[in-house]
């Protein structure tokens, strides 16, 4: 009999923030390891389905961002991408860990690429989950949204429209061919933390930050192209925001990547986490 997933729910104290962390508890004490990056709105629970699927064989670990989750920053934290970039990098170093595949998606790709940049030895694998690092993957309704600064008329209210219960929902059910599939646990839980004081502040000011990210895919393809991580690319194709060319584009830089489009939208392990799991698997052993 396979021996049942189990995770430990802990904190850890990083550069003043208390970051929380979901982690797997393998039956193997050198198993491979697999750090997730969630994104926007949500937060580390939308890889509750990877959990509960590997975590006897691999160790699984997935911080909640500054402004998501049960992560506690303190009052007038500065909330811009190079700094989850450098908390990251402080809780990978506060947990020790020296080497282990990468899991990014949405706002965890930009986070997850300036730590690789920085530091490409810790870097042994790459899996891509709707997480965009190219101009061709960003849909019209994106530029729209990406294209709004804090000083333009009207931006705070389009930027904030995209932060209401209704628009979180959008976000997990658009392009979802049979929506009965999608739990409303995910979007009624990311909606509970955006309730939390300081957070919809915390997460307009990323929305804001968000043209840095666009104006650094050059250099983030110019870094696949020379270190030529294995990958793996795993992608909802009915996404509104990030589209299907956008993981056919990492193709030009990594040929040997391993791509698999799904037939849903943005949250693609919604609907496909039985799909995707086993692929996920198979790329740990075969990279680590």
């Amino acid at each position: 009999m396979t021996a049942p997933a189990r995770t430990a729910h802990r904190h850890v104290d990083v550069e003043g923030v208390r970051v929380f962390y979901r982690e797997s508890l393998p039956d193997r004490a050198d198993a491979p390891v697999l750090l997730l990056l969630h994104g926007f709105p949500s937060a580390s629970h939308q890889y509750r389905g990877l959990f509960d699927r590997l975590a006897s064989r691999y160790r699984l670990i997935a911080p909640d961002h500054p402004g998501s989750g049960h992560t506690e920053a303190p009052a007038g934290y500065t909330y811009t991408f190079d700094r989850l970039a450098d908390l990251t990098e402080g809780f990978v170093r506060a947990l020790g860990l020296t080497r282990f595949a990468l899991y990014v998606f949405d706002f965890g790709a930009p986070v997850g690429f300036r730590v690789a940049e920085r530091n490409p030895e810790w870097i042994a694998g790459l899996i891509v989950q709707n997480g965009n690092a190219y101009a061709d993957g960003l849909s019209d309704a994106a530029i729209e949204l990406l294209s709004q600064r804090p000083d333009m008329p009207g931006a705070e209210q389009r930027v904030r429209a995209e932060l209401t219960l209704d628009a979180v929902r959008a976000q997990y059910v658009t392009g979802v061919p049979d929506q009965a599939l999608v739990a409303p646990d995910g979007w009624t839980l990311d909606h509970h933390f955006l309730e939390r004081p300081g957070r919809r502040d915390a997460q307009a000011a990323l929305l804001f930050d968000y043209h840095t990210n666009v104006e650094s895919y050059d250099r983030w393809q110019a870094w696949l192209r020379k270190h030529t991580p294995p990958a793996l690319i795993v992608w909802g194709e009915h996404d509104p925001f990030f589209t299907e060319a956008g993981a056919r584009a990492y193709l030009r830089d990594l040929p040997d990547a391993e791509l698999h489009l799904f037939g849903t939208g943005h949250f693609a392990l919604e609907t496909h986490v039985a799909e995707i799991a086993p692929l996920v698997a198979a790329f740990l052993d075969r990279t680590q």
